[in-house]
């Protein structure tokens, strides 16, 4: 049983809050908690389990904040969202007996491409595109699919779902920020269930950690939806290469391996 003192809570709570706010807005909060939850003495796996619990409050807090000032609807959304559950999942389950390798070797590569995309493609705003892909097409495959890769491996999540809104479906910046909080927070619910099973939560430190994801979220939709694209986009980018960097710098990381650095 894990008990932290007080000082590490404060800390932990500090952690959580900053994370519902940049996770709001770009995705990533798992390069702030999980690090700090490992630093706070939680295994590794109590560390992921305990994100995925703390993390589903930010992600329904923002998903809120967004339908409220009617940036996503909920009804449309419902099948992709429990697609990306069963996918999360799923995922979960299959990381139990396939080992994570081969997508922590090009999830880096992966990450820059994403944040190149987002940098240098023109005219990517808060207006809706021509979409790529019929919506029901879309629902049904790509919530699953990336919801598989949450359970299996995570980081990035919220970057892939970004890209597929504004690459496939034509969303808006701002528009795709809503609908990834969404199928966030149905992925993370996946995923939780599993770790809930395994006894890998610390259910105390994560819904103290939750209630200030929530209130972080809540700041930080509110600046997403003041600052649209021109907010989004760099943070964005900044995510996707930090969690790219953070990656890569761990000497046992594969694709470091792979090349003999």
């Amino acid at each position: 049983m894990f008990e932290f003192a007080p000082d590490i809570v404060v800390l932990l709570v500090f952690a959580a809050f900053t994370a519902g706010f940049v996770d709001s807005i770009a995705g990533g909060g798992g390069l702030i908690t999980i690090p700090a939850l490992l630093l706070a003495g939680a295994t590794p796996v109590h560390a992921l389990g305990t994100n995925k619990l703390q993390g589903m409050f930010g992600a329904a807090s923002a998903t809120w904040a967004y339908q409220r000032h009617g940036h996503v609807s909920l009804r449309p959304q419902i099948l992709p969202a429990l697609l990306a559950f069963a996918g999360s999942v799923l995922g979960a389950l299959t990381a139990t007996v396939m080992p994570g390798d081969f997508f922590g070797a090009v999830l880096p590569l992966l990450l820059v491409a994403i944040a190149v995309y987002f940098l240098l493609r023109p005219g990517l705003d808060d207006i809706d595109r021509a979409q790529r892909i019929n919506p029901f097409l879309f629902g049904v495959t790509i919530p699953p699919l990336i919801g598989f890769y949450d359970g299996l491996f995570g980081p990035g999540t919220g970057s892939f779902f970004m890209l597929a809104f504004v690459g496939l479906a034509g969303f808006g910046v701002l528009k795709a920020t809503a609908h990834t909080k969404l199928l966030n927070l149905a992925s993370n619910v996946g995923g939780l269930v599993l770790f809930a099973f395994a006894g890998a939560v610390l259910w105390k430190i994560g819904l103290i950690m939750g209630a200030a994801q929530i209130a972080g979220a809540q700041v930080g939709s509110r600046v997403a939806m003041k600052g649209g694209a021109r907010v989004i986009k760099p943070l964005l980018v900044f995510v996707c290469l930090a969690l790219a960097v953070k990656l890569v710098s761990d000497p046992a990381h594969p694709l470091r391996v792979w090349l003999g650095f």
